[in-house]
């Protein structure tokens, strides 16, 4: 049995260290964007171990990256990022040179096709599934890229946050981190000021709440889906929840106070603001203050 024990234990070393050293020769070729032998190496990976979790992620990296292409584009529009103007003879700008992003939809779908394996046998990884829920939103499939970010907080519950990272190494930060992570997510929907995608952060911050109830970023998160329709009362109502949680959150008490203001609740938003005057940083009592002086006046 003694004997078993440590043909087991160098098995699973040499197990561990070949794995390790594929993952370290196929990050050396995407250093010097050698597709190549990404590709061979890959492959070797493949054949000895199969089922390694890194293998999928690092073929689920190599198909994304294969599948970005940059393309020129003339544009009489200036476009986002860095373009070349062009003159007319009058020294009038006459047009943009620039690029774009395009994703080869073929050859992304082999990558999805990859993590999702990876996550069928390794659903702990939170790696894989946050690397896919980031590719989604690079190539702004938001549809996709919430039903993903959905399936993730309901399979929170499942584990109890219990995840791993890279290496399978243990996730320590738990549900703290885990709902950071999801928030950012939020923001991403949020910085795209599409109100197309506010019911999308409505869904996500809902799935949220329903495991989660006192995060407060959430309560915040469903409020502006709200507020940024018109419809005050249900925008006010989580607001309300999250004070209640926490009474001296000033963030909370700011968004109130903004809430009654757009209502047309004068003497609620005068409450708020002095409640955030009372309890916010010096940026937010000065702001506090100004709302205070216009509603008074």
């Amino acid at each position: 049995m003694k004997n078993s024990l440590i043909i087991l234990t160098v098995f699973l070393t040499s197990y561990i260290g070949f794995s390790q050293d594929y993952q370290l020769e196929f990050q050396k070729y995407c250093q010097t964007n050698d597709t190549i032998n990404q590709l061979k190496t890959l492959k070797e990976w493949q054949s000895k171990t199969p089922k390694d979790p890194e293998l999928f992620t690092s073929f689920f990296n190599y198909h994304f990256m294969k599948s970005r292409q940059e393309i020129v584009t003339l544009t009489t529009d200036q476009p986002d990022g860095e373009s070349l103007v062009l003159k007319d003879s009058l020294n009038q700008n006459a047009g943009y040179i620039g690029s774009k992003i395009h994703f080869n939809q073929a050859e992304l779908k082999k990558g999805l096709d990859k993590i999702d394996e990876g996550i069928k046998l390794y659903p702990n990884r939170l790696d894989m599934r946050f690397g896919k829920i980031f590719v989604l939103g690079q190539i702004e499939n938001w549809s996709y890229f919430t039903s993903e970010i959905l399936k993730t907080i309901e399979f929170s519950a499942k584990n109890n946050n219990n995840w791993t990272w890279t290496n399978n190494e243990k996730y320590n930060n738990g549900e703290k981190e885990f709902l950071s992570g999801i928030q950012s997510y939020q923001l991403q929907l949020y910085d795209t000021g599409n109100d197309d995608l506010l019911k999308n952060m409505r869904e996500i911050a809902n799935k949220v709440l329903e495991h989660y109830p006192n995060h407060i970023e959430s309560l915040s998160n469903l409020s502006i889906t709200y507020l940024l329709t018109d419809d005050y009362d249900k925008g006010i109502e989580p607001l309300l929840k999250a004070e209640k949680i926490n009474p001296k959150d000033y963030i909370v008490l700011g968004n109130i106070a903004l809430g009654y203001k757009l209502k047309g609740d004068k003497e609620k938003a005068v409450e708020y603001y002095e409640k955030t005057a009372e309890h916010g940083d010096d940026r937010a009592k000065e702001y506090a203050k100004q709302q205070l002086k216009e509603l008074k006046k």
